[in-house]
């Protein structure tokens, strides 16, 4: 029924034996921000996947803005993800990370000592985040980069990637998307800078193609990629007039860099606004490389997007929390458990984590 999703790809210099992508996910498992042996069971059992990108990881102590969620900024990190790498690749699965720093998005009593929230713009993000010694708590008016902070925040970036390396990853995606660190320098509305890195289109692009340049000198174009949500709302980050022409820009911009791939998010299933067809086939058109669709894909939708050519990758998020063989229920036609518990997608431990059954 599925002979395009079935199909090897080659992204990169990586090989999948499928099109199939599990979409990176929180799950706040990461106690102390340390990878840990049930997140390598968990990315490990879900291995017959094309590709894993795994959940938000921060490349700096100020990008932890959530409770539990790991990094990849020193060596017990990046001892903690080598467990994750090898389970996978013992499975034959291919593994990127993903760089999530939260910037504004968080809250200081979930970062380590020495740690603050950042931004481009000391604009505060509406909304509260959990912390785990006190519950709920407003986001703080965030710090503002310095010229300074900037430089060292990229330096983190690619320092990380290194580490990532190092730790046996296949690449690096890069968050830019659901109102974290790289969109608030994108978007008008969270970054007011006067300096080269806000204002114009140019300007608000300018970090993260620099991030992006800088990541793939350090370990190569092709382990370098990037997530965006053109029309995400997610973390206060309303629509703007220039949304379009600012992502088709940045979709050029990418292509001249030469990443592996961009992730595209329509987030429109859980009541974003939807991304209309129009800026998805200009950023198709703008950036020659692999483009991975994802945003409420059932098998059916997938499978035509990719004999219509809209994409060369389809990732699925949350079918892939509660089937950890999601992979052989969709090839072998088994029905799919929607059985999830909400209540322990961002808790510690095995519940509702590795304890999902196979079909039987």
């Amino acid at each position: 029924m599925y002979s395009k999703l079935f199909t090897p790809y080659t992204l990169g210099s990586t090989t999948l034996k499928n099109r199939i992508v599990m979409a990176p996910m929180t799950r706040s498992r990461a106690i102390g921000n340390v990878p840990n042996s049930i997140m390598a069971e968990f990315y490990a059992q879900r291995a017959a996947a094309g590709l894993l990108i795994t959940e938000g990881t921060s490349p700096s102590p100020n990008g932890l803005g959530y409770a539990r969620i790991p990094g990849i900024f020193n060596t017990e990190q990046i001892d903690g993800w080598k467990l994750v790498t090898n389970a996978v690749h013992e499975k034959g699965g291919k593994i990127f990370i993903q760089f999530m720093h939260t910037g504004r998005v968080g809250h200081e009593l979930n970062l380590p000592t020495g740690a603050k929230i950042v931004a481009p713009s000391a604009i505060k993000a509406a909304g509260q985040m959990w912390t785990d010694r006190e519950g709920m708590k407003d986001h703080p008016v965030p710090h503002a980069f310095s010229a300074s902070e900037l430089l060292a925040t990229k330096a983190e970036y690619v320092r990380a990637a290194k580490n990532a390396i190092d730790a046996g990853f296949d690449g690096v995606e890069l968050h830019g998307a659901n109102g974290y660190l790289l969109e608030q320098f994108i978007s008008p509305n969270s970054n007011q800078r006067n300096d080269n890195y806000g204002g114009s289109i140019q300007n608000r692009t300018r970090f993260v193609i620099e991030v992006a340049q800088e990541i793939s000198d350090a370990i190569g174009k092709d382990k370098t990629a990037i997530r965006l949500s053109p029309y995400g709302v997610f973390n206060d980050m309303p629509l703007y007039t220039e949304r379009d022409a600012t992502y088709t820009y940045l979709a050029e911009q990418l292509n001249r860099v030469g990443i592996a791939y961009i992730h595209l998010v329509d987030h429109s299933s859980q009541g974003a606004p939807e991304v209309p067809v129009t800026i998805k086939r200009a950023i198709r058109s703008a950036f020659k490389n692999t483009l991975i669709l994802s945003g409420g894909y059932d098998a059916d939708r997938a499978e035509a997007d990719l004999e219509s050519g809209a994409a060369d990758l389809i990732a699925f998020g949350k079918p892939f929390i509660s089937n950890p063989d999601f992979v052989a229920r969709v090839k072998n036609n088994h029905p799919l458990s929607n059985k999830w518990d909400a209540s322990t997608f961002y808790t510690p431990g095995e519940k509702g984590y590795t304890d999902y059954p196979a079909f039987a």
